[in-house]
Order: structure tokens, then C-alpha cells, then sequence
């Protein structure tokens, strides 16, 4: 996205070249961007040389980052009310907030407030492990707030900093919590609402915390649960609609790559030549790893029924926002001579042809493990540990309850050749922790 920066602040006559997208780079990887009005407020300082230059970027900030195109003469709130970015941001606001009748004008001032807040207004930094060890998790909630006036906002001025705190001891707090809480909250440093410094809700300023619900305020948070009523995810249940972003969350921690970049030769010559002769180096973007993903689902019995759906839709989000490569695969109760590349079981791939895939590949399989002891025979078993042994970031995840798991010996002989976890968001995540620990050969 930012390649195009440059040439996009040129056209309004702002003295941006290669050395602006460098320096907007370095701010970044040394953490001094955490919100998009870090942005507007780092880059400036980068850009605007002299006054004359600010209305000019902050029509250019608009249209590059938001897509708001300011016309000759027009004032940004006429702009922004016209854009279909801000009608988004209202849509997923009323989402959010339906108690808020403002106006479409109060909601703009709401909207330019948002672009550029900034982590640099805080002014004071609380200790979050204070705040935790200060307070009492089985407090009875009788302050909670009816939130019926029109909501008033915040400023951010104060953070607490909780990522010191094991995430672990975060969620049981979390839980504790919830189940005390009788109303909403808003502003406060224990409950689960909305600003303020407590590590559990959204739109406050709780680094490190847990962001249940709405939207972000200063992007702080370390775990985000898709929940809009400001109540903690049951990550010990089976995946379901409900705990299914937990799910995706714990994918995430496969993802090990670090960003470098190197100068794009012929992007560099082919845009000099545009420009008479100037040659400005071009960058982009390189991975020191490639991330790799096969997953094995059974989805041939009746009781695999209810978690194929939900498994194909876990991933196919990890595939959209984190993986580069990810190859699906099917079978029915256990793997014989063949999977399949299709739903319906159609369409064969050996176990030969499977194994030539790069070692490197993190191998997801899904079922419940459970079959007749005849079905998983020596053949099967064979072709079993061959995958295992090929592919030595494996794991096994059972939508069956562990407790049930030692009644069944076909559950028992699988679990001896992979690692098997529950399909949980925290079985997902204690998975990937196994993985990563082993490294590439």
C-alpha cells in the first residue's frame, strides 16, 4: 500500500520521494505508529517544510489513507460527508452504538476525532499488574451505567500498560469478572465496557489487554474477541460461531515471518524513465519465510457433520488475512491410499503425491478419530506415521471431548502417532505452540 505514497503526496505538491516512504517505515518498526493519527502526525512532520504546505497534505492524508477527495473550494466535513468511507464508518458506528442519535454533523466531528486519535496524548501510564492485584474480582457490580444519554467522548489521556500479564491470567480475571458484572460500563479500570484503562472491553487505552467487542481505540490490545456484548468467549468449548474469531487469533501465532526490503531494479528504471530521467529507488517488500498450511479434514460421518462447516470457514479466514499457501484435503473416519481435493470425495491425490509437499508445511488434521478398530488397519496406520514422519509440524485436533477420548482405541492409536489437541480455541492454540517450538529441519 505505502509503495504509492510518494507519488500520490507529489501530485499535490508536497516534497515527498523514496526517503518520506523510508523514514514512515522506520517510525513504524520502531513503534512510534500505533494508530492511524500517529500516522497523520509522524508523517507530517516528515513532509511539511513550511506552512504553506499543510492544507495541501492534509487534502493528500484524506484521499491517500481514507479515499477522501477533497473538491476545489470544498471544506473536509462537506468532503467527508459525501464519502462512502464515512458512510461505512456510521453504518458499523450505529452497529456499535445505537443508543448515539446525533446528527449526521455531530457524527463527522466523531469521525475526524477517530482518524487522529493518537497514542501521543496520553499523558500518564498506569501499571496494569497494580490495577489487577489492587482490585477485587468478586466486587458486586452496583455502579454499572443504563448508557441511555448520548455517549460522551473520551479523551485518551491516560493508559494502562497489562502486557507484562500472562494472557492466561488475563482471561481468568476476564472470567471472573463477567460473572459479577450485572450492566454496562463505560470509562473505568475493572469492568467490561467501553474507555477507560481496563484491560477488558474496547475503545479505551489498555495496552496489552483484551478487546471484547465495538471498535479499538488507541489499537492496544493484545487478543481481540468478537463479542458485542462485552462478554468473554468460552475458549474451552468446541469451535462455534460464537468463539470462532478466539479460534482464528490462536492461528495466528503460526505466523512467523519478519518483513525486509530490497530495491526493485526495473520498478525503479521504468518509473525514472516516466519522469525524464529522475531516478528515485523503489523498494518493496520481502519474506524470510513462507508460510505453509495442508489440512486434513474428515467430513465423511454424521458426527463430523456440525464442525465441517465451522473448520472450513476458520480457515478459509486464515488463508484471507494471514497464509500464503494453504492446500485442503478430505477423507472419510481414516487415510487408506488416497485423500481428496473436493468435498465430495471425487477427485483423488495419493498419499505418494501428498508426501512430496515441502516438510515445512504445518499439517492441520480434523476428526474425531473414532471408528470401527477394523477400518483403521495396518495399510492405514502405515500411512498414517508416513505423514507424520514427513511432516513433523503436525497436529491432531478431536471436536470430541477429551474426557471421552480414552474409550475409543482407534482415538487411543492415533493420538500415539500425532499430537492431539480439542478443537477449542485454546486447543488450537496449545497446538501451535507445539509446532513452533520445533524448528525447520
Amino acid at each position: 500500500m505505502l509503495a504509492s505514497l510518494p507519488e500520490k503526496f507529489r501530485e499535490y505538491g508536497l516534497p515527498a520521494d523514496v526517503r518520506t516512504l523510508l523514514l514512515l517505515r522506520k517510525s513504524m518498526d520502531r513503534g512510534l505508529i500505533k494508530t492511524l493519527g500517529d500516522v497523520y502526525l509522524v508523517l507530517k512532520g516528515i513532509v511539511v517544510k513550511e506552512p504553506r504546505h499543510m492544507g495541501p497534505y492534509t487534502q493528500a492524508y484524506y484521499d491517500y489513507f481514507l479515499n477522501i477527495k477533497l473538491k476545489p473550494g470544498e471544506s473536509l466535513e462537506s468532503a467527508i460527508l459525501r464519502s462512502e468511507t464515512f458512510k461505512k464508518w456510521v453504518e458499523d458506528y450505529k452497529k456499535d452504538n445505537p443508543e448515539d442519535e446525533r446528527d449526521l454533523l455531530d457524527l463527522v466531528e466523531e469521525f475526524i476525532n477517530h482518524v487522529h486519535l493518537t497514542s501521543y496524548d496520553i499523558k500518564e501510564i498506569l501499571n496494569g499488574k497494580d490495577i489487577i492485584d489492587g482490585d477485587d474480582p468478586n466486587k458486586e457490580d452496583k455502579d454499572w451505567d443504563d448508557l441511555s444519554s448520548t455517549p460522551e467522548r473520551k479523551n485518551i489521556d491516560r493508559m494502562a500498560d497489562y502486557s507484562e500479564m500472562d494472557l492466561e491470567e488475563l482471561l481468568e480475571r476476564m472470567k471472573q469478572i463477567a460473572e459479577k458484572q450485572k450492566g454496562k460500563h463505560s470509562g473505568g479500570d475493572r469492568w467490561i465496557g467501553t474507555g477507560g484503562v481496563s484491560p477488558f472491553g474496547h475503545s479505551g487505552a489498555a495496552k496489552g489487554g483484551i478487546r471484547t467487542g465495538g471498535k479499538g481505540g488507541g489499537k492496544m490490545a493484545r487478543q481481540v474477541m468478537g463479542n458485542g456484548n462485552f462478554y468473554p468467549v468460552d475458549r474451552d468449548s468446541i469451535i462455534n460461531d460464537n468463539n470462532v474469531d478466539a479460534a482464528l487469533a490462536s492461528l495466528k501465532g503460526i505466523v512467523e515471518e519478519t518483513a525486509q526490503t530490497k530495491l526493485d531494479v526495473d520498478k525503479t528504471i521504468k518509473n525514472g524513465l516516466k519522469q525524464g530521467g529522475i531516478f528515485l529507488p523503489e523498494m518493496e517488500d520481502i519474506k524470510d519465510k513462507k508460510l505453509q498450511v495442508i489440512l486434513l479434514i474428515d467430513n465423511g460421518g454424521f458426527s463430523m457433520m456440525p464442525y465441517v462447516r465451522m473448520v472450513q470457514d476458520l480457515f478459509k479466514k486464515m488463508k484471507t488475512r494471514f497464509a500464503h499457501d494453504m492446500k485442503v484435503y478430505y477423507f472419510h473416519n481414516t487415510i487408506y491410499s488416497y485423500v481428496y481435493t473436493d468435498a465430495p470425495r471425487t477427485k483423488k491425490v495419493t498419499i505418494d503425491k501428498l508426501l512430496t509437499n515441502d516438510p515445512n508445511y504445518r499439517v492441520f488434521i480434523i476428526g474425531d478419530a473414532s471408528m470401527a478398530p477394523y477400518e483403521l488397519n495396518q495399510d492405514s496406520v502405515i500411512n498414517w506415521g508416513r505423514i507424520a514422519e514427513k511432516f513433523k509440524k503436525a497436529a491432531w485436533l478431536n471436536p470430541e471431548p477429551q474426557k471421552y477420548w480414552h474409550y475409543t482405541m482407534t482415538t487411543q492409536a492415533l493420538g500415539r502417532i500425532f499430537p492431539m489437541y480439542p478443537l477449542t480455541p485454546r486447543g488450537i492454540e496449545k497446538s501451535v505452540q507445539e509446532m513452533n517450538k520445533k524448528m525447520d529441519k
